[in-house]
């Protein structure tokens, strides 16, 4: 899955849960049966799960272009500078 296929699955998550959510409370409370509205519910995470968990292919719609090996080792990694413990130490004035 792509980044922007992440970010469609979180989207889809959300927008369906909340609408199960809300279509469930509704239909809970007109019927006035809360195992209506747990089972209504239930039925959209389970949903929600089959939509958005498995690797679908409109999931993969922008793929990462990944380097060659052999252009890899062209670019080194950047290194990262550690400080050492005197340098992080303000120096004093000496002044007594």
């Amino acid at each position: 899955m792509d980044w922007q296929g992440q970010k469609l699955a979180e989207q889809l998550m959300q927008i369906l849960l909340v609408a199960f959510a809300v279509g469930a409370f509704a239909t809970g409370y007109v019927m006035g049966s809360f195992q209506m509205m747990m089972l209504i519910y239930a039925a959209g995470v389970v949903l929600t799960t089959v939509v958005t968990v498995p690797n679908w292919p409109f999931f993969n719609r922008h793929p990462l272009n990944w380097l060659d090996p052999s252009e890899a080792e062209k670019h080194p990694k950047p290194q990262v500078q550690q400080q050492t413990p005197s340098s992080s130490k303000k120096k004093s004035s000496g002044k007594k």
